[in-house]
């Protein structure tokens, strides 16, 4: 009985952590909603500036709102992604005094 108690606990924790999700940095593009690539795309257009991450993301009905780390440093911008494939509200989220 107590292999079978193992077993079963195994099984429920491997299920809990496959049902996880991760909301955090993704490097690889297949991996990246249309959001966070429409993000990705017009960041980097706006700081003229290719080198962009995610850094975290929040999925809404109403908009997306992904944060994306610009240049070496990841300097952080904000900005919300539509289901049309459009983006609003970039802006620079850290302290302008600072650069």
């Amino acid at each position: 009985m107590t292999n079978k108690m193992v077993m079963i606990a195994s099984a429920t924790c491997f299920a809990l952590l496959a049902a996880c999700d991760d909301t955090g940095t993704s490097n690889a593009s297949a991996e990246l909603t249309p959001a966070q690539q429409a993000c990705l795309r017009d960041v980097a257009s706006t700081t003229n500036n290719s080198q962009v991450v995610v850094l975290s993301s929040a999925f809404s009905e109403a908009g997306t709102q992904v944060t994306v780390g610009v240049g070496e440093d990841r300097a952080p911008w904000n900005c919300i992604a539509y289901s049309d494939g459009t983006t609003a509200g970039i802006e620079f989220l850290g302290d302008e005094g600072a650069l």
